[in-house]
């Protein structure tokens, strides 16, 4: 009796070792490794540093006095009609320069038709908008100012009468454009939102990494796989270089009409958004938007260019099929999503404030 109890002893100890965690579970379980010295050489090239500060254009040079100027307009509700909005409403420095809804009301409380981008380091990209219509962030600055369905004032004139009323917002403009005559002028709007916005320029993890080969460990073994996952599913066709993206047009939907995964749905003018088309009035620009940077972009929900897509994920696997006619599987997709968090970006909590306005 004592030798059949300690015989069956002996069997329930094998058993339970041959199906604990360290048995066949453990085998299966992939393990992923480390970014390689030649994976991080590809990747150097790839996609480069994004640079520690922006450049000023030559016309629109650097001064602090316009800085601070750009800031307080850019919190100004003055600058819509009814003063119910401001650049911040839909571009919340407090959140990532983005309010994170598919589309954002405007002065009226209609809603627009695009979904708002963030304007951190915003000022690298080639072109501004998503077809692309305004050349930079002063040119863009200007935009939504007149825009009906935006800030909707109504002129340029009315404008600069509005602003020409606050004293102190007459002294700060000569400050900012001390060489100009009359330096209260629509233009200078934009001039000095621009000025603001250049200064928006936020690094994140991945820059260290890419700041030297030694620095390749700041990755960990998921996000190095899903940097591989990455570039497997070919998405540094479109989003390279510094800013991961934001350098190029491109036709959203290679390999399908965009709308059938996306769910968008169509404008009031009854088609689907058809994206440069509306800017350039070419056919062969249909569908065609710039393609957005990627820094920051598991902060900034909801996506594409009519915020249709709520999670990051749904939107990694809707690309990879529209773009590159690749089916992703769950686990490159949780891989691809990990390596986007290492671009997001440690925002500095002054920025985040409103400053206070004359």
């Amino acid at each position: 009796m004592k030798m059949r109890l300690i015989s069956t002893l002996i069997i329930c100890t094998v058993i339970s070792f041959g199906c604990s965690s360290g048995g066949s579970e453990k085998s299966n379980k992939k393990e992923y490794q480390k970014v390689t010295k030649e994976e991080w050489q590809m990747a150097k090239r790839m996609f480069g540093q994004q640079p520690v500060k922006a450049d000023f254009k030559k016309d629109n040079p650097y001064n602090e006095a316009k800085v601070k100027l750009g800031q307080m307009l850019y919190h100004d509700t003055r600058l819509s009609n009814d003063g119910n909005i401001s650049c911040n409403s839909c571009h919340n420095l407090a959140t990532f320069g983005v309010d994170n809804l598919p589309t954002s009301p405007g002065d009226t409380g209609v809603n627009g038709e695009r979904n708002s981008p963030t304007v951190y380091n915003a000022a690298f990209d080639f072109v501004q908008f998503w077809d692309g219509r305004a050349a930079d962030v002063e040119e863009q600055a200007l935009g939504p100012i007149l825009n009906p369905v935006e800030h909707g004032m109504t002129s340029e004139k009315q404008v600069v009468s509005r602003l020409s009323e606050v004293a102190e917002y007459v002294k700060l403009f000569k400050e900012a454009f001390p060489n100009e005559k009359k330096p209260l002028t629509f233009a200078n709007v934009g001039n000095a939102i621009g000025a603001f916005e250049r200064t928006l320029i936020y690094p994140s993890r991945f820059d260290r990494f890419m700041e030297k080969e030694t620095s390749s460990f700041l990755l960990t073994a998921k996000e190095a796989q899903g940097l591989r996952d990455f570039q497997e599913a070919g998405c540094t066709t479109c989003h390279s270089g510094n800013q991961l993206g934001a350098q190029m047009y491109q036709k959203f939907g290679l390999y399908g009409d965009y709308w059938t995964m996306t769910g968008s749905k169509k404008l009031a003018s009854g088609h689907y958004d058809e994206g440069r088309k509306d800017a350039t009035g070419k056919d062969s620009d249909k569908y065609f938007f710039k393609v957005p940077s990627l820094r920051n972009i598991t902060k900034t929900a909801p996506y594409f260019h009519d915020g249709s897509v709520a999670k990051l994920e749904d939107a990694i696997k809707i690309m990879a099929k529209l773009q590159s006619n690749k089916d992703l599987n769950d686990e490159q997709v949780s891989n691809i999503a990990a390596f986007l968090k290492s671009l997001d970006s440690k925002i500095d909590e002054a920025i985040t404030k409103a400053p206070v306005l004359p």
